[in-house]
């Protein structure tokens, strides 16, 4: 599975992206994907994630209400909408993919990793 993430880019606080992350195929193991962030100097974070079967999505309580995470599953994609976005949102967004998990918010969980694509917010 390859991931490839897209969408990132420099807005101003209050602006609005769209991320998208598609895989190169997915199997019928692949139960979860999931977006993390990063920002320099911090650990990988998780901010939302939706099982691949029913649609069922997580959020990150720091994202809930301004995040939105969807899939299209005949492209085999998934959607971050992030607005509202603050100067704290800053990161390399990844998404990933997960298989079998017990808790879907540690990147450990997760077997597959796109490259990231940046997003930078100015105050």
């Amino acid at each position: 599975v390859q991931l490839q993430a897209c969408g990132g880019g420099l807005v101003q606080a209050g602006d609005s992206l769209k991320l998208a992350c598609t895989a190169s195929r997915l199997t019928t193991s692949t139960n979860l994907m999931g977006w993390f962030r990063q920002a320099p100097g911090t650990e990988r974070e998780f901010v939302a994630g939706i099982r691949w079967r029913d649609g069922f999505r997580y959020y990150a309580e720091s994202v809930k209400g301004r995040f939105t995470i969807s899939r299209d599953s005949a492209e085999n994609t998934v959607y971050l909408q992030v607005n509202s976005l603050k100067p704290e949102d800053t990161a390399v967004y990844y998404c990933a993919a997960a298989e079998h998990y017990h808790d879907h918010t540690i990147p450990a969980s997760y077997h597959y990793w796109g490259q990231g694509t940046q997003v930078t917010v100015s105050s």
